[in-house]
């Protein structure tokens, strides 16, 4: 025992192999002592059983002496228990290079070296590195990818949007959807599949002030999309030259930038790839006049390649109006008002013509000659068929006039009337007698709507002169909480003050369970109450929100809503019935609006109902006739004669109609049907709906979790904690949490509980432990037994994997024609490849863990043997790779090559392809197939097998 350690020795960790090369300081009694020069730290092993494996290279081996030359071994010399190894240096001069003088920073990376040096990693992190590239492979190419991972409902219209856009170079595009559509969740998953796909790596999102709290959740939530809110503070307080150019993710308002010049400049400079822009139709453009913002806005889409702007729909806005929005993307295709006036005329009986195909299923002899002038002689032929009944042919037609359509590629706008699944609304008004308390109050600012809080700020009393002790709205609600014991009830009320006061008194007067929700919470409060109330056997009945505090949530599990009063404006309103009113909603919406009599709240009850209809539908009006009507309005609230209050009504009620059959009127069959996919976003749905039934991931989790010591246990059904454990491999594996992390693999709980993880294949947690097993060196060796009673004993088998590595920008997406699959190699001792004959999974089953000791000494032994095997499999591999290759570059060819084409073809009718979109591609193709020329073989891992 006493001469296996010499000092000079080179020795390296089995334990800790990122601390390089170790040199053997002193053997005294049963320790042993080594440094490892390379990180400066020293370490003392028992002498029995010291962790350690010999360095000692091979002819062939390429070596780096301490000062940094390389040499390639020719020889290895024993003297007195020391190595010097004798061979070439990069100039072909012979070299010695004794052990001692070795670089210490020796990284055994390579799987062959490491197998070699002894580092032999455990049976199962090998099968997990298998599993790691295969899924990695399968996910690069899914046409799921970036849009499957949402916490959200897989919705048709959403996702065809996404898609279409995030798989375009630049896109530049106006999201119309009507409310409620999802025009957030769309433009969060064409940032998500942009970011994954690499076609954008940069994003500046600029939202109005009050909206940046809703966007951050959202993103946070949904997508795992980590978004740095910037605001002066922020911006003031880094001390980058750019501060925008520290976060990949910027979420802005446009207030702020607009009024700080040196974020202006840090915005214009910071070099974003994709814009995108909340509630655009706030930007206010004519020919004669831009506002500051709109200013703002258009230099930034001079810089920005990519452009996503969020708008209300174009009807409401009227077309000037949206002329504004579609400059803004294109200012060369949009750069004339009265042309586009004209151009849209054009369009207009062609959607026409479309409409009535889709409703009667054929074309009058009006429509015919419409589309005739539209399509001139070459829809000849296909006027012809859908004139014979080809229902194909219709499907065609549609298509090439949607390709014609002039905005059809850069304007996506549902509507709930294209889009089924939207729940019908019930309302239950309750008037109520006002009390003596609030008839004394003094005239204020929307003090008769929301008397209870000037009350309240006059009172300087306790418990027993609060306002929930006489006003008879909240007797209301308790016996109205009490009939509904068995339903979520979600209560909106305009101010947080009203709301925490409401909890209150349920809970002094009645004890039903009851959580609150406002402005003033942080990000985990909020979460906290919304889970308490989402869950579904010991959660509150009762979620009190105050007005913006309700802001960007989804309570759709709940179908019972209570104003507890009414917002000043419509468009909230909206937002508050549209927290259970979404697409998806299983129920009919019950609203129940209590208010008290013979006050201005009764005023405003009856202007929603009987003018704006606004309780019972959507409102697109309500903004407009707001406007319209608001001066005249005002004074009639606070009193005043009734006849002139019902001619009120009664105007507004016409004014309404008449707006509402002009949207219909306006409505643009083409751009739905373009914009609601024709059913391609149905298969997506269909698509996503199968990934998540099937058990791939919970079970690679698990293999996952295992190999880096994360325990998990059962937390209720469908949900697990993890914890890391005492054994946990390594401190940067990205639990999100250092404590414990509570996930679920089921979409359904994960929307009502968005205090869970909701783990998919796009999710950080799983893409960064994927990260971790391939960027590194894991498991890319082993030695196992393997029990067959078919192979004699000691026969010896070598599975090796290789992968097609191509090394190129994210943008150019090379992963999705050559991802990085594993390809395998299983040699039999005559040099057979029986990969084919026995799969992977077949073949681990029958294997045995070997110890760390005892494998060492056998790959030692075999050593030559092994490594002319090793030599001899990349022959064996190399046709496949060159066949794999080659049909990458055939696929690339083929699709870009037919996009390019069909918007060649396009351009020459639609003027809004743009000439950068298809030189970008046509640029893509060339990189493409240039750096598919430079693809290599890699091996990537081996695994010896031996008869046992």
């Amino acid at each position: 025992m006493a001469q296996q350690y010499q000092p000079g020795q080179r020795w390296i960790s089995d334990s800790e192999a990122e601390l390089g090369l170790g040199t053997i300081l002193a053997q005294d009694g049963r320790l042993l002592t080594v440094l490892y020069p390379a990180t400066g730290d020293t370490r003392q092993y028992a002498l029995r059983n010291a962790p350690l494996t010999r360095v000692r290279f091979a002819p062939g081996d390429e070596i780096t002496h301490f000062e940094g030359w390389k040499m390639t071994v020719r020889e290895v010399e024993d003297v007195d228990g020391l190595l010097v190894y004798h061979g070439l240096d990069g100039q072909n001069q012979a070299r010695t290079l004794p052990e001692t003088q070795l670089s210490n920073f020796i990284q055994f990376r390579l799987a062959s070296d490491r197998l070699f040096a002894g580092q032999i990693d455990p049976l199962n992190w090998f099968a997990l590195r298998y599993h790691t590239l295969e899924h990695q492979s399968r996910l690069q190419q899914s046409s799921l990818w970036g849009l499957g991972g949402a916490r959200a409902q897989p919705i048709a219209h959403q996702l065809h949007i996404a898609r279409e856009v995030a798989d375009r170079i630049a896109p530049r595009v106006l999201l119309a959807d009507e409310v409620g559509l999802g025009k957030t969740i769309e433009a969060g998953l064409i940032i998500h599949r942009q970011l994954l796909s690499g076609r954008a790596s940069r994003v500046l999102i600029l939202v109005p002030e009050n909206l940046q709290h809703q966007w951050l959740v959202e993103m946070r939530r949904r997508f795992n999309l980590q978004v740095a809110l910037f605001d002066a503070e922020r911006f003031a307080e880094s001390d980058a030259s750019n501060p925008f150019e520290d976060a990949q993710l910027a979420l802005v308002s446009l207030e702020w930038l607009k009024s700080d010049e040196r974020a202006q400049d840090a915005a214009f400079a910071a070099g974003w790839d994709l814009l995108v822009v909340d509630e655009a139709h706030h930007l206010v453009w004519h020919p004669d006049q831009v506002s500051t913002e709109y200013a703002l806005v258009e230099q930034l889409a001079e810089v920005i390649p990519g452009v996503l702007l969020l708008t209300a729909t174009p009807e409401q806005l009227g077309q000037d109006s949206h002329f504004a929005r579609l400059r803004l993307l294109d200012p060369h295709r949009f750069h004339d008002l009265e042309a586009f006036r004209a151009e849209s005329a054009h369009y207009r009986p062609v959607a026409e013509a479309v409409q009535e195909l889709l409703d009667q299923g054929r074309l009058s002899p009006e429509a015919h000659e419409v589309i005739h002038g539209f399509l001139g002689a070459e829809g000849e032929a296909l006027l012809a068929a859908v004139s014979d009944g080809d229902i194909d042919a219709s499907a065609r037609l549609i298509r090439e006039l949607l390709d014609r359509h002039g905005t059809g590629r850069l304007l996506f706008r549902n509507t709930r009337a294209a889009v089924q699944g939207f729940p019908e609304r019930e309302l239950h008004p309750y008037p109520l007698p006002c009390p003596a308390e609030y008839m004394e109050l003094p005239l204020g600012e929307h003090a008769e709507l929301y008397p209870e809080v000037s009350f309240q700020a006059q009172q300087e009393g306790g418990e027993d002169e609060r306002w929930w002790r006489f006003d008879p709205r909240v007797d209301w609600l308790i016996d109205t909480l009490k009939m509904l014991r068995k339903f979520k009830v979600l209560v909106i009320c305009a101010h947080a003050e009203t709301a925490l006061d409401l909890e209150d008194a349920l809970r002094v007067r009645s004890g039903i369970p009851a959580t609150v929700f406002h402005e003033g919470m942080g990000i985990l409060e909020r979460d906290r109450a919304a889970a308490y109330f989402a869950d579904e056997e010991f959660g509150a009945q009762v979620l009190i929100c105050s007005e913006i505090g309700s802001e960007g949530r989804n309570f759709q599990f709940a179908h019972h809503l209570v104003l507890f009063d009414l917002p000043a404006h419509p468009d909230l309103l909206e937002q508050r019935i549209g927290r259970l009113d979404r697409i998806g909603q299983k129920h009919r919406i019950q609203l129940h609006v209590p208010y008290l009599e013979t006050s201005p709240q009764e005023r405003l009850f009856q202007w929603y109902h009987h003018a704006l209809n606004a309780f019972l539908a959507t409102c697109p009006t309500g903004n407009a006739l707001q406007h319209q009507f608001g001066s005249r309005l005002l004074p009639l609230l606070e009193g005043g004669d009734d006849g002139e209050w019902q001619a009120l009504l009664d105007e507004a009620r016409a004014e309404r109609l008449r707006l509402e059959g002009e949207l219909h009127a306006g409505r643009d069959r083409l751009l739905e049907l373009n914009s609601g996919g024709a059913g391609e976003g149905e298969q997506l749905v269909e698509d996503i709906h199968e990934q998540d039934d099937q058990f791939a991931l919970p079970i690679y989790m698990e293999e996952l979790f295992d190999a880096f010591g994360i325990d998990s246990e059962d937390h209720s059904e469908n949900a697990l904690v993890l914890r890391p454990s005492e054994k946990m491999l390594d401190a940067s594996f990205p639990l999100g949490d250092d404590e414990a992390v509570t996930i679920t693999y089921d979409r359904n709980q994960a929307l009502a509980r968005e205090d869970m993880q909701f783990l998919t294949w796009e999710h950080p947690m799983v893409q960064g432990g994927m990260d971790l097993v391939l960027a590194g060196s894991m498991g890319n060796t082993a030695v196992a037994l393997i029990k067959n009673k078919a192979l004699k004993p000691g026969t010896v088998l070598l599975e090796l994997l290789y992968v097609s590595e191509v090394v190129a920008p994210r943008n150019l997406q090379l992963g999705r024609y050559l991802p990085p699959a594993a390809l395998r190699c299983l040699l039999d001792a005559n040099g057979n490849d029986l990969a084919s004959k026995v799969s992977f999974d077949t073949l681990n089953d029958q294997l045995e863990s070997v110890p760390r000791a005892s494998a060492n000494k056998f790959v030692q032994a075999q050593r030559d043997v092994l490594a002319a095997q090793i030599n001899a499999a990349e022959a064996k591999i190399a046709p496949r790779h060159a066949e794999r290759v080659a049909e990458a570059q055939r696929r690339l060819k083929a699709e870009l090559d037919e996009e390019l084409a069909r918007l060649t073809a396009l351009k020459a009718v639609n003027p809004s392809v743009r000439d950068s979109e298809l030189e970008a591609l046509s640029k893509q193709r060339e990189e493409g197939l240039a750096m598919l020329d430079k693809a290599a073989l890699r091996l990537e891992a081996i695994r010896v097998l031996v008869a046992g």
